[in-house]
Order: C-alpha cells, then structure tokens, then sequence
C-alpha cells in the first residue's frame, strides 16, 4: 500500500489507546474489588488468622498492580514505541541517503490508524524523494553532457585556428563552426534559465487578451528564410482572428519551439502545415509535418528535459524545448499532445482556453 484515499484518513482510527480499552480495565478492576470482597467475607466466616488476612489482599493486589502495569507497559511498547523506533531507525536511513526505505504498516487496509497513515505516508515521502534524487543526478549528468560537447568543439577549432598554414576559407569555416557551438550553449543556458523560473514560479504568466492567429503568422515568418532553403512547403488553416486571454510572449516561446522542431525534422521538400480550429470554447492549434517521425519509445520522452530521439539533429537542440512548452501550457491552463508515426512525420496539438466573451482587443 503506497497511498492513501481520503475515504481510509477519515475511517482511520485516531487513537492507538482507544476508549474501549479504558472500560475493558475499569471492568476488570471492579472484578477484581469483587473477589477482594469475597476473600474478606471467606475469611471471616472461616475465622482465617488477622495476619493471614493481612497478607492474602495484600499478596493479591500487589500480583494485580504488577499484571496491569506489566500489560500497560507491553501495550505502550507495541502500540507505540516500536513504531516510533522502528519509523526513526528508517528516518535515519533516509538522512543518510538511502532512499530504498519502506515501514509496513501495522494494520490491514479495512484496520488503520493513524500510524499507519503516517507510516503510508512516510513511504510516499520516501519515494518521491528517491524519484527527485535520480532526476537530480540525471540532470547534472546531462547538463555536464550537453556543456562539454559545444565547449570541446569551441576548444578544438580555436586550437586549429592558430595553424599558421591555415587558408582563408579554413578559417572561415573554423570561426562559423565556434560561432555555431556557441549559439548553441547560450540557447541552452538561456532555456535552463527560463525552465528553471517557470518551474520555481518566478515568472507568472500575465494573461492579456490577443489575436493568436496573428502571432502564428508572426512566428512562422521568422522561419521563411529557413523553408526557402530546404525548400519547404508551408500550409496554413486558420481564421482571420481568434481571441485568447494568455501570456504573449510565454505563447510565442510555444510556437517558435514547435515550428523550430517541424523545420528541422522536416527533410527538403516536405511539408509543415499549421491548423488552427476552435472547438467548445478552446483553441486548438496544430503543428504537423512530414519528418521522419518517432517511434512510440520515443514519444514516451519527448517531454522529458534534456531528451533527444533522433540523435542526427543533436547537434541542433538540447532536448529543453519540448520541455519548456509543457510547462508554459500547464501555467496558461492549456494542454498539447502528440502524435508520430516513424517515416510519415509528427502533429503536435496544443488545446487553449479562448478569452471570456465580451473581452477583446480594443
């Protein structure tokens, strides 16, 4: 058992020394007066010796007090000190790094109290900490990767740069090559930077209403000289206006990623198409093309930072694009999905609320 229903935490027992348990003693102790009793009047009537009627109530309670303590003490000790020890034996073990800790809970599911609850819960805290210390180490070690690889590549080319020998165009070559890995190690840094503060909740999405078709054109301009060069076809479906209530510039880092990510994948001479519909009070947009595709191991990743599927354009990203759309849309109360098929090409579909009626640009 790993979790806990709010139906369980309100039927869970809130008290390991339950009232019931108090009766069942005071019951016990009235017996106990009763025999007492009983062994007053035996000894009068049998006109037993004063001192051995002395010594027989004594004898008697003293062997009562001593039962009841000895049970009072084994209750407290299962009840409630080997949990507590055994909860901070496995605490611990988690400050010292082991995350493969796990307390069983004392109790079947339909039998919980509140220890249980908090040994559930414990367990949980556990694993989620254990999940966080693998993305952290995962992390780092693409991050390590992805700084190395442009930095050996500025190293290598400023070291053949010094070759006196070198031609003109050489150099030329070697100076476009440095500039390109450190193109590339500024965008990464820049996309580990905004990730990081939109997931921190540094930046709040400042929600205005817009035209979002009129954005979809302006980002998908910036890419002309791009599908001129590959000789791309670019098609375009949408309404002349559609008002959304969303942060501007937070879209235009979804778009550009999306329309980036069809260009590149798309070989020469295919095609990118952008749709855009709007459907029960949401607009849906949809940026397809006729790549190579993914295959659905792949598509299990795509929004995991730092994941590339298609190692032959590594060169041209750092795995943070994909990433840092879900985040925006998941701030601007939107969703995406996607859909691929190896060989035929890749359709993201990005779903947002359109803008309350009545509010519009005026």
């Amino acid at each position: 058992m790993n979790h806990v229903t709010k139906e369980q935490r309100k039927q869970a027992k809130q008290s390991v020394f339950p009232f019931s348990l108090f009766g069942v003693l005071f019951l016990v102790l009235l017996l106990m007066s009763g025999i007492h009793q009983g062994f007053l009047v035996l000894a009068s009537r049998q006109k037993w010796n004063g001192l051995v009627q002395i010594i027989i109530p004594v004898i008697y309670w003293v062997l009562i007090a001593l039962g009841l303590t000895a049970y009072t003490r084994w209750r407290i000790k299962k009840s409630y000190e080997e949990p507590m020890q055994m909860l901070a034996r496995a605490t611990a073990q988690v400050a010292d790094g082991d995350f493969s800790v796990y307390v069983p809970p004392l109790h079947t599911a339909d039998k919980l109290d509140y220890i249980d609850i908090m040994f559930i819960d414990f367990n949980k805290m556990v694993e989620e900490l254990g999940s966080i210390e693998t993305l952290k180490t995962d992390f780092f070690s693409n991050v390590t990767h992805e700084i190395k690889t442009p930095l050996a590549i500025i190293q290598n080319y400023a070291e053949l740069l010094n070759r006196e020998d070198l031609s003109v165009e050489k150099r030329m070559e070697y100076t476009q090559n440095i500039l390109q890995a450190t193109q590339r190690l500024s965008g990464l840094i820049t996309n580990m930077l905004k990730l990081n503060k939109l997931e921190k909740q540094a930046i709040q999405p400042q929600p205005q209403p817009f035209d979002v078709c009129a954005q979809l054109c302006e980002c998908a301009l910036q890419f002309e000289e791009l599908w001129e060069k590959k000789e791309i076809e670019l098609e375009v479906d949408m309404d002349e206006r559609v008002i959304i209530s969303a942060d501007e510039q937070l879209l235009e880092l979804v778009w550009t990623n999306l329309l980036s990510n069809a260009m590149k994948f798309t070989p020469a001479g295919g095609t990118v198409a952008i749709t855009q519909t709007t459907e029960e009070g949401s607009v849906v947009v949809t940026v397809s093309d006729t790549g190579c595709g993914m295959d659905e191991e792949t598509m299990k990743h795509i929004f995991e930072k730092f994941y590339q599927g298609d190692t032959s354009h590594a060169t041209e990203g750092n795995g943070l694009g994909l990433a840092l759309v879900q985040r925006i849309l998941q701030m601007s109360d939107g969703s995406i999905t996607a859909a691929s098929e190896p060989g035929k090409g890749t359709a993201f579909t990005v779903r947002l609320p359109l803008a309350p009626v009545g509010e519009g640009l005026e």
